[in-house]
């Protein structure tokens, strides 16, 4: 696995991976948004071959950083799921009953529209709007922040599937997923490789990191 690299947010070590992932030291704790698991599935039932391997490459690389990590509990930052149930959350549910030691918390997103039954299945505590531990905030969206900003020192975030655009030698440009700080909320990448772009402009105060292939990147 490539190395991570420190980030440090009120004297806690998150540690940011390629894999678009943080591990929160303290906490022991993975935090990541945006899996979107049973897209692909949700795709083929419409018509639309994609293969179900983008699915299947997602669920390892979670299983890899459970085994370098060794988590005691997973944070999700919203949309866990598509859509509606498929074979592939069906696998999932197997999947995540492999690591029954660990503590699944979701925070729901706009897509996490499945039965409280399924979650319950899937040993995964469901929170509302935000989930709060050890004076920091997470929510989906990152305009639920203001309502919840007295509540917690940072905010976590997920829902926009950050990207950033990188320009080079002939005003080339090419764009990448991204984790993004600024001063008080962390926009995470999608976990999932199937997600689209929201290219965002830099800000002064904030610190961006993209993900180049198999890097981190600090943009300035």
């Amino acid at each position: 696995m490539t190395a991570p690299i420190l980030h440090i947010i009120h004297n806690n070590h998150f540690w940011l991976t390629v894999h678009r992932c943080i591990y929160w030291e303290e906490q022991e704790a993975l935090v990541l948004s945006d899996l979107h698991l049973g897209k692909t599935g949700h795709f083929r039932k419409n018509g639309i071959a994609v293969p179900q391997k983008v699915f299947s490459e997602d669920l390892q690389r979670l299983g890899d950083l459970i085994t370098h990590f060794k988590p005691k509990q997973i944070i999700i930052v919203g949309d866990l799921i598509h859509s509606e149930d498929n074979k592939e959350l069906q696998l999932f549910v197997k999947w995540r009953l492999d690591f029954k030691e660990i503590r699944f918390i979701l925070v729901k997103g706009n897509h996490d529209i499945l039965h409280k039954e399924w979650y319950n299945k899937a040993a995964i505590e469901v929170v509302l709007q935000s989930y709060f531990l050890q004076g920091f905030g997470f929510v989906h969206d990152p305009a639920d922040m203001e309502a919840e900003k007295d509540k917690a020192n940072y905010f976590f975030s997920g829902h926009l599937h950050p990207g950033i655009s990188i320009r080079g030698l002939g005003k080339q440009s090419l764009q990448f997923p991204c984790f993004y700080f600024s001063p008080k909320m962390a926009i995470l990448p999608a976990y999932s490789k199937f997600s689209g772009l929201a290219i965002l402009k830099k800000k002064k105060a904030d610190t961006v990191f993209a993900i180049v292939n198999q890097s981190l990147v600090a943009i300035k």
